[in-house]
């Protein structure tokens, strides 16, 4: 995220120290590059750059803001630095599209000219009140000791179809840290939700001491904001929470809900994204509404080794209620693995996922999620293979589309479980990233490892894989690690360079001997989806070799248990419309 690799580190204390001698005690996200955040772009490089992800021409993006659906329109705001490629100069873009794929560049919507937000315009969403009237809040930072205080900002001409222009009305902050908030860790308001009692409710992300909290805060005009005296989730031993996210999804999974559903045969989601990790992790539970808490499930994980949207390079995520589909579409934020200099020298750093629509799984113990259906539309030329064996030490290529720029879906079979392999007792249940750097693609199994060898080179020189491995426990269940390894990707390897083995278990019934695996592939980065979106992986990687027309995508099988590619249809994907207003 430009902060220096502090995410990587395993244990809370040594990142508040980190934090402590990276940020001088002040709470604050990114790595500050003075010398390098406006060197503006003068020759963009095009290798490595995504076909059909969301990206601008130039300079640095991070997190998604204030996503909404708005009188037929879509609108993405994010955190854009004008300027340069690394992070700093931060104001909120703007772009709008008519579905989620093709999409115009507007003026900036937000950006530091006030008093209460002279230091920063930082991250926030949309809300749609009454009368059909979209309202930003927004975290402003006011003075250099990184002081953070809510602000909103409303359209000037709320006809205007593209919503072009936005007013800071003169009556900022709304909400100022008290005494009992740490206010340089006070930031990233939700979308609000009405409560039966008639008031609005918004929830910041916060910290106290090493207890990461969820502020609740309530209004019944949406200006006039009080802190609600006990938070709406927290949890000790986590560190700061950022980009908290609070929504309903539907017991019945038949239509998507807005963000003020509050009763009914729902489950909340609590998601949070954890400062010290870098990872945006989740619980499903129940909204307490008479003493406005939230109450994970029992069985729930909280916190470090809890769920998560994704198990890769995945940030900052928000979500909104699509009211056009009765569907919730999550956008998350892949910054660069590569070192800061090189994103300087190519011109451009960050992009926006795909979008994903969320739904309950019907096991009601964690989230589908799954590339919007619009996506499809950019799909190009066709390649298929059915009934195709894959024996110990076989691949088979896929050719006929371009390989750098894909998008495939393949479904495995295989006949018998039996060789699943041991899962050892002393190895982390929780550890999935460890397991995968362990028993990599390379390191021969019995069912499994076997998936897709995206972005390869034709002699696999470089190569990141995608692939299922099977183990079966001591209680004689069975265990299937996803893993996305970056670890091969490049022949690059300078220092700063990022290339995880990236990964997470699979919490799927694998008694009908199949496994699906779909997979976006985009130059830089490749987004995968196990099972249908039980467990999701995004991978950036910087092939040398494997770039443009020299990439390869192969099947493989490095397991003792013969496996069958049921069926797999791959597209070349075409380049959506990017326009500029």
């Amino acid at each position: 995220m430009g902060f220096k690799k502090c995410h990587l580190l395993a244990a809370l204390p040594f990142f508040l120290l980190c934090s402590l001698i990276l940020n001088n005690g002040v709470e604050a996200s990114h790595h500050v590059h003075e010398d390098l955040q406006s060197i503006s772009a003068e020759n963009v490089k095009d290798l490595h750059r995504t076909g059909y992800h969301f990206q601008p021409t130039k300079h640095w993006i991070n997190d998604p803001n204030g996503p909404m659906y708005f009188n037929g329109v879509y609108h993405l705001f994010y955190q854009y630095n004008p300027k340069g490629a690394v992070w700093g100069n931060i104001v909120w873009a703007h772009s709008v599209s008519k579905d989620l794929i093709n999409w115009e560049r507007l003026e900036p919507a937000i950006f530091p000219s006030k008093s209460f937000d002279q230091y920063g315009c930082w991250s926030g969403s949309a809300t749609i009140l009454p009368g059909n009237k979209p309202v930003i809040l927004y975290s402003g930072i006011i003075d250099k000791n990184n002081t953070q205080v809510q602000n909103y900002a409303v359209p000037e001409n709320v006809s205007d179809p593209y919503l072009h222009k936005w007013i800071k009305p003169d009556n900022n902050p709304l909400i100022v840290a008290d005494k009992h908030v740490n206010k340089t860790a006070f930031r990233d308001p939700t979308t609000a939700w009405l409560g039966k009692d008639g008031q609005w409710r918004i929830t910041l992300g916060s910290r106290k001491n090493d207890k990461g909290v969820s502020l609740l805060y309530k209004s019944k005009n949406f200006i006039n904001w009080t802190k609600s005296k006990k938070p709406l989730h927290s949890l000790a031993g986590t560190g700061n929470w950022e980009c908290p996210d609070f929504f309903p999804v539907s017991i019945q999974g038949t239509k998507e809900l807005d963000t003020s559903v509050i009763e009914g045969d729902i489950k909340h989601v609590m998601k949070i994204s954890l400062d010290a990790t870098r990872y945006d992790y989740y619980t499903l539970g129940t909204y307490d509404t008479k003493k406005d808490k939230y109450i994970p499930d029992k069985g729930m994980v909280d916190g470090w080794n809890g769920l998560r949207y994704d198990y890769g390079n995945f940030y900052a995520s928000k979500s909104f209620f699509d009211p056009s589909k009765n569907r919730r579409i999550l956008w998350g934020w892949a910054n660069e693995s590569d070192p800061v200099h090189d994103d300087v020298k190519k011109g451009w750093a960050g992009i926006q996922l795909i979008p994903r629509t969320i739904v309950l799984d019907p096991n009601h113990k964690q989230l589908l999620q799954w590339p919007v259906e619009e996506l499809e539309t950019l799909r190009g030329k066709k390649v298929e293979l059915i009934n195709k064996k894959l024996d110990k030490g076989e691949r088979v290529e896929i050719e006929g589309i371009p390989a750098a720029q894909a998008d495939v879906e393949v479904t495995f079979s295989f006949n018998s479980l039996e060789k699943a392999e041991p899962f050892d007792p002393s190895w982390d249940r929780y550890d999935a990233q460890k397991l995968c750097s362990q028993k990599g693609s390379s390191v021969q199994g019995g069912l499994g490892p076997f998936g897709l060898l995206t972005l390869a080179s034709e002699k696999l020189e470089e190569y990141t894989p995608v692939f299922f491995r099977i183990f079966k426990d001591q209680e004689q269940k069975h265990v299937v690690l996803m893993c996305s390894d970056a670890s091969r990707s490049s022949l690059e390897d300078k220092k700063g360079m990022y290339k995880p083995s990236s990964a997470g278990f699979v919490d799927v019934d694998i008694n009908d001997k199949k496994l699906s695996l779909r997979s976006l592939i985009d130059h830089s980065v490749v987004e995968s989806f196990g099972a249908k979106g039980k467990t999701c992986i995004t991978s950036r990687v910087y092939p040398t070799i494997a770039t443009y027309d020299n990439a390869h995508l192969y099947a493989f099988n490095n397991g003792t248990e013969t496996v069958e590619i049921e069926s797999l249809n791959a597209w070349s994907m075409n380049k959506p419309q990017l326009m500029n207003h």
